[in-house]
């Protein structure tokens, strides 16, 4: 659903250019709380979420190369709004979906460069909150249990995609520069994007379903879910030899609490290098089976003349315009080296961006030992 240059016109570009900007200003803030351990799980959950943000961002750039068939002539790929939210939290991932539509537009001419707002405002912004907010009011109501997390993860995944075809089709009926029924385009669009979120719905679950069957806590819609064991006594019960007790006996939880060891942290190292593996087997190998057919905003445009306005992406002569290696013939190798050039890039920006973003939690925090202890710190 990758916008090009000219579909909308400047006013209404510069004005979501605008939206996505105070939208990532935001979920930058968001994204130090996300990555600091505020919320559910605590910062111990947190030191698990940081160094998976990046390979999120890596993981949705490479499975999105990956087009699958969803009608006659016509294709559609992972967006990715809803797996990133529910991994990762929601801040974070619009950080993470706007990193992947950032290396795709710049270096694989994917994605008109002046539309890059209007791609991030659709499918970073629009698919993470709608999924999001479709995923906490699920997992609310159904049973808490694992599965129910992977049942969530699918529907809020299966409506997040109709979802962006609606901003897409309201975006352009405020800045369209065809002239076309927007009547016809809204129907279009909701139609093939409701086949394609079912594509969508499928590889998020499977992927939030593998993660959390092996490792719960790293996926961040799943924090809170898993209630401690409490043990609980009677007030009633006194000593056994009938004589009245002097003082009350610790509670059983907070001694047991005080006397366990602390648990000992659970490295991520293995889950990252799995994660990576499948990124780069996605891009670099997998992707040379993708359906070459269009998308589903492509093959709307061509059937209802948005197209004829496109423009030439600025970056069309990239060496790794259209996802292939400039001077490379062989196409397999040309798109494979390309796929896992693509999936380093997007890790190493995606990563250094996360990495800025938890040191300057971290640096804020101690700078405020109170605000961090919940008290409110004393001017001097």
């Amino acid at each position: 659903m990758h916008v090009p240059d000219g579909f909308i016109n400047a006013p209404v570009s510069a004005a979501t250019g605008v939206v996505a900007a105070v939208a990532v200003a935001v979920s930058l803030r968001g994204a130090r709380r996300e990555l600091a351990g505020a919320g559910p799980g605590g910062s111990a959950a947190a030191e698990r979420t940081a160094p998976l943000a990046g390979l999120v961002a890596a993981f949705i750039f490479a499975v999105q190369m990956l087009n699958f068939p969803v009608a006659a002539g016509t294709s559609g790929h992972l967006l990715g709004g809803a797996l990133a939210a529910i991994l990762v939290g929601p801040y974070t991932g619009v950080l993470c979906v706007s990193v992947v539509l950032l290396m795709q537009g710049v270096l694989f001419a994917d994605g008109g460069l002046t539309a890059l707002g209007v791609n991030i405002t659709d499918m970073a912004i629009v698919t993470t909150v709608v999924a999001y907010a479709l995923f906490r009011g699920l997992v609310k109501v159904l049973p808490r249990r694992r599965r129910s997390v992977t049942v969530a993860s699918f529907v809020a995944a299966l409506l997040s995609v109709p979802a962006a075809a609606v901003a897409f089709t309201a975006i352009y009926a405020l800045g369209g520069t065809a002239d076309v029924p927007i009547g016809k385009v809204f129907t279009a669009m909701v139609g093939v994007h409701l086949l394609i979120g079912i594509g969508e719905a499928a590889i998020t679950a499977l992927t939030v379903g593998a993660v959390i069957a092996v490792r719960p806590d790293l996926v961040y819609g799943a924090r809170g879910l898993t209630q401690p064991l409490e043990l609980r006594t009677s007030p009633l019960a006194g000593p056994a030899d009938g004589t009245e007790a002097a003082e009350p006996a610790p509670a059983p939880a907070a001694a047991a609490e005080a006397a366990a060891p602390a648990p000992a942290r659970r490295s991520v190292r293995r889950v990252w290098l799995a994660g990576l593996a499948a990124a780069l087997v996605c891009a670099g190998g997998i992707s040379y089976y993708a359906s070459a057919d269009p998308d589903g905003l492509e093959k709307v445009a061509h059937d209802h003349g948005i197209d004829r306005k496109a423009e030439d992406h600025a970056a069309k002569d990239s060496p790794l315009a259209d996802y292939s290696v400039k001077d490379i013939t062989n196409a397999r190798l040309s798109g494979g080296l390309a796929g896992v050039i693509g999936v380093g890039a997007t890790l190493a920006v995606g990563t250094g961006v996360f990495v800025v973003v938890r040191r300057r939690r971290s640096a804020a925090t101690t700078e405020r030992p109170d605000a961090a202890a919940g008290r409110p710190s004393e001017s001097v």
